[in-house]
């Protein structure tokens, strides 16, 4: 839980760092790799969640420039300096708009009452949870994935270890 202005900004920080190595991993032909065929795409899935934060931010009071274009799914360089313009965007709304006062307002967040704290962890986990996605698929495309919460396939090779603890 976040109880600062500042918490939450860290944990953004440090979430974003490691969605940007992600996306910055994705190539325009991966951005096509679907789980089924009628099932949404790699890049589908990662414009949702990019385009998607101005959107959710606003509907909880944070106000904050729209992606243009949400409907279009951009080439996969575009999409990654989308997200770094858009998570630097974020820290500087919060920064001007929020006080510690603010994250503990409650209001209703799709149909639960809520602290703006919780509705903020929500983005992030969000974010988290089409990342895992993305990284799937990208697997699947046959990209290197880069480490998020600990080393890849690939960067436990690069350490020698070719049987990795589960």
């Amino acid at each position: 839980m976040y109880f600062t202005v500042q918490d939450f900004m860290a944990e953004w920080n440090k979430e974003a760092v490691l969605t940007q190595k992600v996306l910055d991993a994705l190539t325009d032909e991966s951005l096509k790799q679907q789980v089924y065929p009628e099932g949404r795409t790699l890049g589908r899935i990662a414009w949702h969640f990019v385009s998607n934060i101005p959107d959710y931010l606003t509907k909880f009071g944070v106000v904050i420039a729209k992606v243009p274009n949400q409907d279009e799914i951009p080439s996969a360089r575009e999409m990654a300096e989308i997200f770094r313009t858009v998570s630097a965007r974020v820290v500087d709304a919060l920064e001007e708009q929020w006080t510690e006062e603010t994250l503990t307002q409650v209001q209703n967040a799709f149909g639960r009452m809520e602290s703006n704290a919780s509705i903020f962890m929500g983005l992030i986990k969000h974010i988290v949870h089409h990342r895992g996605q993305v990284t799937v698929l990208m697997r699947q495309a046959g990209l290197q994935l880069p480490a998020v919460y600990g080393p890849s396939k690939e960067g436990w090779a690069q350490l020698g270890v070719t049987n990795p603890p589960l």
